[in-house]
C-alpha cells in the first residue's frame, strides 16, 4: 500500500490584553481570543478552532482599540486552563503559520507555562512558520501587514473593520496559500462541501484564475506607437529582430 503524504497547516491568530513596549512583550498579559483554520494539503477543512477567553486582568485601552474586545464580554468565558488540553490536541505535530509568529507562540508558550505542568515549547511538537518573515523576504522594503498584503494580492478584506483572530485566521490562509503557491480558491474539503460558519460572520473570498495573471491587451493606439518605433528600427539599422 502506498504512503499519501499528508501536509496538515494550522493558520493562527490571537488577541491579548495587551503588551509591554518594554522588555518580554506577553510578561503580565493573557490570551483572550484564539482563532484557528485547519488546512489540509492546501484545502480549508472547515475543522476551526475559536474560542474566546476570561483573563485574571484587565485588557488594556489600546489593545480594546485594535480588537474591541470588553472586559465584560470575557467575564463568562473559559480560563486558558480550562481549554489547554483541547487546544494542545488540535494543534499538536502540525505546522503552524502565524503572522509575526513570535508573538503568539510567546504569548502561547507564557499561557502553557502558567499552568505548572511542564507543557514543553510549541517549537517541540508543532513546525513554525512565521509568513511576516516570508513576505519580507518576497517583498523587502514593502510593507508587509496583514492588510497590506490583502492589497497587494486583491484578496477582499473588507469585513475587516476591527481585528478578530478567526477572521485574521480565514484572511490569513488566502494570504499564505497565494504567497506559496498562487491558490486563491478556498473550498472546504468536508464531505459534502458543507461550509462551517462561524458567530455569523461572513468571510469574503475572491475566486481568480489559478495563474492569478491578469491580462491587459494593448490599445490601438499602443499598438500604431509600437509600429512606428519598429519602423524607426528598421530604418535605422536595416532591419528589426520583431519583425525577422
Amino acid at each position: 500500500m502506498s504512503t499519501v503524504n499528508t501536509t496538515r497547516q494550522i493558520v493562527l491568530d490571537t488577541e491579548t490584553t495587551g503588551m509591554n513596549m518594554i522588555g518580554v512583550h506577553y510578561e503580565g498579559h493573557r490570551i483572550i481570543e484564539i482563532g484557528a483554520v485547519e488546512v489540509v494539503n492546501r484545502r480549508l477543512t472547515g475543522n476551526n478552532y475559536h474560542v474566546y477567553l476570561k483573563p485574571d486582568r484587565l485588557v488594556d485601552p489600546e489593545a480594546f482599540g485594535v480588537h474591541g474586545i470588553a472586559d465584560e464580554f470575557l467575564a463568562d468565558k473559559p480560563t486558558f486552563a480550562d481549554i489547554a488540553d483541547e487546544f494542545l490536541a488540535y494543534i499538536s505535530g502540525a505546522e503552524l503559520v502565524i503572522h509575526n509568529a513570535s508573538f503568539d507562540i510567546g504569548f502561547m508558550d507564557y499561557e502553557f507555562s502558567k499552568l505548572g505542568r511542564d507543557i514543553p515549547k510549541t517549537e517541540t511538537f508543532c513546525k513554525i512558520t512565521d509568513s511576516l518573515a516570508m513576505a519580507r523576504k518576497l517583498y523587502p522594503g514593502k510593507r508587509n501587514s496583514l492588510d497590506a498584503l490583502c492589497s497587494r494580492y486583491e484578496i477582499d478584506n473588507s469585513k475587516r473593520t476591527l481585528h478578530g483572530a478567526l477572521l485574521d485566521s480565514e484572511i490569513l490562509a488566502e494570504v499564505f496559500l497565494t504567497m506559496t503557491g498562487g491558490q486563491t480558491s478556498l473550498a472546504f474539503s468536508m464531505e459534502g462541501d458543507r461550509e462551517q460558519q462561524s458567530n455569523g460572520d461572513t468571510i469574503y473570498r475572491v475566486a481568480r484564475p489559478e495563474s492569478g495573471l491578469r491580462i491587459v491587451a494593448a490599445s490601438e493606439e499602443e499598438v500604431a506607437a509600437h509600429e512606428a518605433r519598429l519602423d524607426l528600427v528598421m530604418k535605422k539599422g536595416g532591419s528589426c529582430l520583431w519583425r525577422a
